[in-house]
């Protein structure tokens, strides 16, 4: 906060070298790092860790069209491919399943224009989804894969079957990740509510008046984050970014969680493991109660419904809904702030933050920790210069 602080008494409560702002997916993968780099730290939150979006039900993890290849898109492809192994040891680090599957993912095509495109990305995916000694397929087939999932439509002309595609248990990994933190000897969680950021003075200001002091600190709050970061990025500009409200559900049927994530047209179907199928989401620019639901949420649950036999007479156990994060554009806010270097900015990422939430921590780590990333770890679109020039343009 660059404001005026003369008439305010300030009563600091602690500090350490790092501060954390926000306990969603990406807050939590820099508190991870953070406690494997031996820093000391706080993870500050108003509510308990991986609440809002991160709290979600669907947790689809899949990469661009492997056509028009470019930076952005071999990032995702790496975070997304190099994801399975680091999961797989944060099980191994605190015993809990994170609902990671390799499922790939399924889609109806409907058009000859769709399938001729299609078949031409099955080259492209052949090129670039390659990581390691593994290999990835895109394929155009004519019917499901899996016998009902879907059932086979008259309208649709061929089906895109891909391997790449995963899924996750987002609460999963939430819990795996506050589990961890619970023998960590660096990091502690603290429940504040952040009103504004002091750079100058390196301390955060809490809602109450206090304060907490930093020698960095990342902001990673989600939705808030915009907020927090306008005043010391962007006092004359317009909003960083904006809220998106989504719908999703949660419903009961023995449905294997090796199927593949069912896409069509924005419905998003997803057998989870313990008999629970997933279906969202809504993106929603207007909306009163952020977290409530509605015939919005209804039309998708009649539409997995009539798509997939198997969950026609589920029982719907859990409806969801919540705020995330959209920017002026879907790449995320990653980097230091060149007008107060020690606020680093760690959010955004619209529809992408879960799958490639635990690099883009690790870059931010590398920052506050003085251990500069090389430049190249990016993509050139993720530069916060790009996405304060988008914010003035799109809004001037």
């Amino acid at each position: 906060m660059n404001g005026d602080n003369t008439n305010m008494t300030v009563r600091q409560k602690t500090s350490a070298d790092l501060v954390i702002i926000g306990g969603g997916i990406m807050g939590l993968w820099a508190a991870y790092h953070a406690e494997k780099a031996g820093m000391d730290t706080l993870l500050v939150d108003r509510e308990a860790p991986g609440r809002g979006a991160s709290n979600g039900l669907l947790g689809a993890l899949m990469a661009y069209m492997p056509d028009q290849w470019d930076e952005k898109k071999q990032f995702q492809f790496e975070a997304l491919a190099a994801l399975e192994d680091q999961l797989r040891l944060l099980e191994v680090e605190t015993g809990l399943e994170t609902g990671y599957r390799r499922s790939g993912r399924v889609m109806p095509l409907y058009q000859e224009q769709q399938v001729r495109t299609a078949r031409l990305r099955a080259d492209e995916a052949a090129r670039n989804w390659r990581f390691g000694d593994q290999s990835f397929e895109w394929n155009v087939v004519e019917e499901p894969p899996d016998a009902g999932w879907p059932s086979r439509r008259e309208a649709a002309l061929a089906y895109v079957h891909e391997t790449l595609a995963a899924h996750v248990a987002p609460r999963g990994v939430v819990a795996a990740l506050k589990a961890f933190f619970a023998t960590a000897r660096h990091v502690r969680i603290i429940r504040e509510d952040v009103a504004a950021i002091d750079a100058e003075a390196h301390r955060i200001v809490l809602s109450d008046g206090e304060c907490m002091g930093f020698g960095k600190a990342i902001v990673s709050a989600g939705v808030g984050a915009f907020s927090l970061l306008q005043p010391l990025w962007a006092p004359q500009g317009q909003p960083l970014g904006r809220p998106v409200k989504g719908q999703a559900a949660l419903l009961a049927a023995d449905c294997d969680p090796a199927l593949p994530i069912f896409f069509d047209n924005g419905l998003y179907v997803i057998a989870h493991a313990g008999g629970r199928v997933a279906i969202g989401s809504t993106s929603e620019d207007d909306f009163g109660d952020p977290c409530s639901t509605d015939d919005k949420l209804e039309a998708l649950i009649a539409a997995a419904r009539a798509a997939i036999p198997a969950l026609r007479d589920a029982p719907v156990i859990e409806r969801w809904a919540g705020l995330r994060p959209r920017g002026v554009h879907r790449e995320p806010m990653i980097g230091a702030l060149q007008c107060a270097p020690d606020v680093i900015a760690l959010g955004g990422g619209f529809k992408t933050s879960f799958g490639i939430a635990n690099r883009l921590a690790d870059h931010a780590i590398g920052l506050a920790s003085g251990n500069t990333p090389s430049a190249q770890d990016l993509p050139d679109i993720y530069s916060l210069e790009i996405y304060l020039r988008r914010a003035n343009k799109k809004h001037g």
